[in-house]
C-alpha cells in the first residue's frame, strides 16, 4: 500500500499523538508542511479510514490512528476515559465475528462499526 506524502504527514502526526485529535487540530500540526485548508486534511483522513490505518471516534469528533499492525478493516472499540481524556483500542477478534451475528440474525450484512465505551480509567478511579 502506497501512501501519498500527505497522507502519511497525517498518519505520522496521529501516530505520535496521545489522544485523538480533531480535523483541525490536525491541520494546526502541518501547517508548516503546507497544509492550509480543511480539505487537505480530510481527503487523506478519507484515505486512510478506507484502508483502516484510521479510526473516527463519532463522539468525539476526533481521529485515531489504528492501533493494529497493518491497520484493520471491520469492527474496532475503544475505550475512552471521561476525565483526562485517555483511550484505548481494544483488540477482540471475537469482536467482529458477534458483531456480523447479531446483525446478519436481523438480515443485515454488517460493513464497520465503532463502538465507544465511556467511562473513568484505572489511574483517574484511583486518584478520587
Amino acid at each position: 500500500m502506497t501512501l501519498t506524502k500527505k497522507e502519511q504527514l497525517v498518519l505520522d502526526v496521529l501516530n505520535k499523538e496521545d489522544a485523538p485529535l480533531g480535523a483541525y487540530a490536525l491541520l494546526d500540526r502541518l501547517r508548516g508542511e503546507g497544509f492550509s485548508a480543511p480539505v487537505q486534511i480530510y481527503r487523506p483522513l478519507t484515505k486512510l479510514q478506507a484502508l483502516g490505518l484510521v479510526h473516527r471516534l463519532e463522539s468525539l469528533n476526533a481521529y485515531a490512528a489504528c492501533s493494529l499492525p497493518g491497520g484493520c478493516r471491520g469492527s474496532a472499540a475503544f475505550i475512552i476515559c471521561e476525565n483526562c481524556g485517555a483511550f484505548d483500542e481494544l483488540k477482540d477478534s471475537e469482536l467482529q465475528g458477534e458483531l456480523v451475528n447479531m446483525a446478519s440474525r436481523q438480515g443485515f450484512s454488517l460493513r464497520s462499526a465503532t463502538i465507544e465505551l465511556h467511562g473513568i480509567c484505572g489511574r483517574c478511579a484511583e486518584s478520587s
